[in-house]
């Protein structure tokens, strides 16, 4: 069962306290409400409608669902949009460093823009009326609905930053002096977020403390705590600042080392509580896809998405050319790993093989692509249907839930921490354990990892990149990492020059084959393909009992430009935000812009 049990049995759609329903501007102001605040947020049921008007705005249609989840975070050296050679479709301009203001996916006033300060004005009116006639001093299920909002606005607060670098800074309802605001320096907006989770922190319960939170659907601790770290780690980081800089901030509360303290005891907090533990690297996903939604495991907390609702196996799922026994669904693979990210992991590593599939379905059979187009194995309609049981047939939407943050990466953001604060040494146990589990069946070879790991606090930095980079491909945080190394630029500039060497099998992919070999295997379904390995040769291929072959490479007859030339159409350091589209400029009464941040 997912969110619909408690998300859709109260006031779905008409939390309309201070007049924000799914349908009107973000910002109309304080129409008459439905329900008085003092009755809604003097009852549990009735408040606990207020995290459903939030989720609400996440699910709709060009919010999180339809827009942000599929175009934030591309294009990387780990991710790309697999149309990413069509350079001027506003689809691939969201992705290539050269987005415009106008683009015809997200200039539109109902887009994720609107929607996530639609669901920032629901948060601020539900935490006022939880503060006033809440008695969350006394009745911790009043306390832990209070906590949930605070989480919640600091999740869009989060993507807003992340994707727009600076934002209006918005904190109490809307009233009639402040419909028009500005951008704010996001160092405002990150130390009140950092307020907001410690607070948040002390009113909900741990993974499993209690019912509410025996479920990855609802808001507890160990996620409160693992956002602040997230959010510590951003604001001590690297960005584009309003002048067209890239630096750090020059506020002395966000100063690197206090939030590396910061991320290093929120994490270790988590640690410690013993409530969450890591999976299997393959069943952390068949766990999203089972739907069961068990918290206590790898799984910190999702986006919950009715089943007619989301895209996440729609957009970023293995692709499925035509319906099968599998999907109704002809979708999916509209992002991918970049071609490199298969040949950067160790043969051994088993986050590869899950991450980067070379196959797409067609007539219930899996068929090679191209060295050019991978997809995802993250996200599976196979998964879904073997797991839940469940075959989709909505057109346009597959309700899986969107992982959110996982154990994975409380981890390794407190082997981060701990290695710029105390050093390489003392961080080692965390890293290693992911290690560990990317490598069950090869221990030695995390053994000497580890060895060249712990060498320097500059190797166990590096370690950390290249990591987090193979453990969550497909996940839409590595944008967002390389920003605050300051990587953005150089990862991407790297990354242009290794797929240039392996379409023309250069420097170490020299020893690579031309082609790939495959043949369909007994069950009628599976693909089972040759020539993808280091060591693999044409000869051998030919001579292996293969029934077919095909060149691997990411040309095409009718290019226009070539794939490593698509990947960046600017300077990735001045183009790290999407402008604020049109729309919003538009109707700001002159208050927004987006001077400063290299558009025209």
């Amino acid at each position: 069962m997912k969110i619909k049990s408690f998300i859709y049995r109260i006031l779905m759609g008409v939390f309309l306290v201070g007049g924000m329903s799914a349908c009107e501007d973000t910002l109309e102001v304080e129409t008459k409400s439905t329900l008085e605040e003092s009755v809604i947020f003097s009852n549990q049921s009735l408040a606990e409608g207020a995290l459903a008007g939030i989720i609400h705005s996440f699910g709709e249609t060009n919010s999180y669902r339809g827009r942000y989840l599929v175009y934030y975070g591309m294009n990387t050296d780990v991710e790309v949009y697999n149309s990413l050679k069509n350079i001027d479709e506003d689809k691939a301009r969201l992705s290539n460093y050269n987005t415009n203001a106008n683009n015809g996916q997200m200039d539109t006033e109902n887009n994720a823009w609107a929607k996530f300060y639609e669901g920032i004005e629901r948060a601020n009116i539900a935490i006022r009326g939880l503060r006033l006639y809440g008695d969350v001093e006394n009745d911790p299920d009043m306390a832990q609905i209070l906590g949930e909002v605070l989480t919640l606005r600091a999740v869009i607060y989060n993507d807003l930053l992340k994707a727009w670098g600076d934002v209006p800074a918005r904190f109490e309802p809307v009233n009639a002096e402040t419909i028009y605001l500005p951008r704010s320096d996001r160092d405002v907006i990150y130390k009140q977020l950092l307020a907001d989770l410690d607070e948040a922190a002390d009113l909900v319960a741990w993974p499993g403390e209690t019912e509410v939170t025996t479920t990855t659907q609802r808001i507890n601790k160990a996620f409160v705590k693992g956002l602040r770290a997230r959010l510590a780690l951003a604001a001590g980081g690297y960005g584009l600042r309003a002048d067209g800089t890239v630096r750090r901030s020059v506020d002395p509360d966000l100063a690197p080392e206090k939030m590396y303290q910061i991320v290093k005891d929120e994490c270790m907090d988590i640690y410690l509580s013993e409530t969450a533990s890591l999976e299997t690297f393959e069943g952390v996903f068949r766990s999203l896809h089972r739907e069961d939604y068990v918290a206590g495991k790898e799984i910190l907390w999702e986006i919950p998405f009715n089943e007619g609702r989301g895209r996440v196996i729609y957009d970023l799922g293995v692709k499925h050319v035509t319906v099968d026994n599998y999907t109704g669904q002809a979708k999916g693979g509209t992002d991918g790993p970049n071609p490199v990210l298969f040949y950067d992991y160790d043969k051994d590593d088993v986050r590869r093989d899950i991450t980067c599939i070379p196959y797409e379905w067609n007539e219930g059979m899996q068929v090679p692509t191209s060295l050019g187009k991978w997809y995802f194995g993250k996200f599976r309609y196979e998964w879904l249907f073997e797991e839940a049981g469940r075959r989709v047939t909505a057109p346009n939407d597959d309700g899986l839930n969107w992982i959110y943050m996982r154990y994975s990466d409380v981890l390794l953001m407190l082997a981060e921490a701990i290695n710029e604060l105390d050093g390489p040494d003392d961080a080692a146990p965390y890293l290693r354990e992911v290690r560990e589990r990317a490598f069950s069946e090869n221990p030695e070879k995390v053994d000497a990892f580890m060895t060249q790991a712990t060498a320097s606090k500059d190797a166990f930095f590096n370690a950390i990149v290249n990591e987090r980079g193979f453990e969550f491909a497909g996940e839409m945080l590595r944008k967002s990492d390389l920003i605050r190394w300051n990587l953005l630029g150089e990862k991407l500039a790297e990354t242009k020059t290794k797929l240039q060497q392996l379409e023309n099998r250069e420097g170490m992919y020299a020893s690579l084959p031309e082609k790939i070999y495959y043949k369909t295997m007994d069950d009628g379904e599976t693909l089972d393909i040759y020539g993808l390995e280091f060591g693999d040769t044409d000869d051998k291929g030919a001579d292996g009992g293969y029934t077919e072959n095909k060149t691997w490479t990411m040309v095409s007859s009718d290019d226009k430009i070539t794939y490593w030339d698509a990947l960046y159409m600017k300077d990735p350091d001045a183009q790290q935000y999407w402008p604020i589209w049109q729309t919003f400029i538009d109707t700001s009464n002159g208050m927004l812009n987006n001077d400063g941040y290299g558009f025209n």
